[in-house]
C-alpha cells in the first residue's frame, strides 16, 4: 500500500460537524411506506401494487428491466407492471422499493468532481442486502421486518458521505492500493480519524435509526465489538465478502477479489455460526447457489 498523505486526523468534534453538514437521505424515514403496507398485507392485490409502482418512474423502470433480465429467463418481453409484479413476487418488490429511493438519495449527496464507478457500488450494495438476508435466514436470528436488507443496504453509506465531506482525503484513498478492505479501514482512520463505518454509523444515528442497524453499520468491519447486535455486523461483513468474490468490487478501493470460500473462514463466519456445524452448512449452501445467479440479478437491478 502506498504512503498516505495527511496533516493528520481530525478531531472528533470537526468529524462530527462535518458530517452533520452532509445532505439527508429522505429515504431513510419513509421507504416507500404505502407499497411497503400492501406487499406486507394478506389482502394485497397485484393492480394496487402496479399502481403505485408506476407513480415511480425510476422504479417502474427497474422492475421492467429487471423481469426483462436474462436472470428471469423469460421468452418473451414483458411491458405490463401488473404481469412484472406477478413475476417477481411480492419478496424482490419490496426489496427492489427500498433499494431504488435509497440509491437516488445517495446518487444525490455524492457530488465529487472524481470519475468514480458509482454503479460498482449500488450493485454492491445491494448485493450485500440480498446475502446478508441469506445468511441471517440460515441462523437462529427472528427477523420480523426488513432490518436484515437495510443493514446490508446501507453499510457503505459512510463512503458516501467520506466522499463529500473529505473530498481531497477521499481522492487519496481511492487512489491507493490495499491488501483487503481491513487496510481500507486503517487508512481511513490514518487521513480522517474515523473509518467509513464509524462515519455510517454515526451518519444513520442521526438520521435516527433503529440501534441494531446503526450498530451493525457501525461495526461491520469489527463486527464483535456490536455488542448484542453482533450477528447483523458479522452477516454483513461475510456478505461484504460473498459479493466481492462474484466480482463486484465496491466501487472504489483498489482490491484484489478475495481467495474463493474465505467468507466462510473468518471471525464473523465464527460468530454466526459457532454452536451448529449443520447452520453452518446449510448456509453454505445456500449462500453459493444465491452466489451463481447474483451477478445477473444486479446487472439487472441497477
Amino acid at each position: 500500500m502506498s504512503t498516505l498523505s495527511n496533516a493528520g486526523p481530525y478531531s472528533d468534534d470537526e468529524i462530527r460537524q462535518r458530517i452533520e453538514h452532509c445532505p439527508k437521505l429522505a429515504s431513510l424515514q419513509s421507504i416507500n411506506r404505502k407499497l411497503a403496507g400492501l406487499v406486507n398485507s394478506e389482502q394485497s392485490y397485484t393492480g394496487q401494487i402496479a399502481e403505485i409502482i408506476r407513480r415511480d418512474p425510476s422504479l417502474t423502470a427497474r422492475l421492467l428491466r429487471m423481469v426483462n433480465s436474462v436472470y428471469f429467463g423469460l421468452s418473451a418481453k414483458v411491458n405490463n407492471i401488473e404481469e412484472a409484479v406477478l413475476y417477481m413476487g411480492l419478496r424482490q418488490i419490496r426489496e427492489l422499493s427500498m433499494a431504488t429511493p435509497v440509491i437516488e438519495d445517495m446518487e444525490k449527496i455524492s457530488s465529487t468532481a472524481l470519475k468514480l464507478p458509482w454503479r460498482e457500488l449500488w450493485q454492491h450494495s445491494i448485493g450485500t442486502a440480498i446475502m446478508t438476508r441469506e445468511i441471517l435466514a440460515n441462523t437462529n436470528l427472528l427477523v420480523d421486518d426488513d432490518t436484515d436488507y437495510i443493514v446490508g443496504l446501507l453499510h457503505n453509506v459512510g463512503k458516501v458521505v467520506l466522499g463529500t465531506a473529505w473530498p481531497r482525503e477521499f481522492a487519496q484513498l481511492v487512489e491507493t492500493e490495499y491488501t483487503d478492505p481491513d487496510a481500507v479501514c486503517v487508512a481511513e482512520r490514518e487521513l480522517i480519524g474515523w473509518d467509513h463505518a464509524m462515519i455510517g454509523g454515526y451518519y444513520l444515528e442521526r438520521h435516527q435509526l433503529a440501534p441494531e442497524i446503526v450498530e451493525a453499520v457501525r461495526f461491520h468491519a469489527s463486527p464483535a465489538q456490536a455488542g448484542e447486535h453482533q450477528l447483523y455486523a458479522a452477516a454483513v461483513k461475510v456478505a461484504d465478502l460473498v459479493v466481492r468474490e462474484t466480482g463486484i468490487p465496491s466501487g472504489f478501493e483498489r482490491i484484489p477479489a478475495p481467495m474463493p470460500g474465505s467468507w466462510c473462514d473468518n471471525e464473523a463466519w465464527d460468530l454466526l455460526f459457532k454452536d451448529s456445524d449443520r447452520e453452518s452448512s446449510l448456509a453454505r449452501n445456500a449462500i453459493e447457489k444465491t452466489m451463481e445467479r447474483l451477478p445477473s440479478m444486479l446487472s439487472a437491478m441497477v
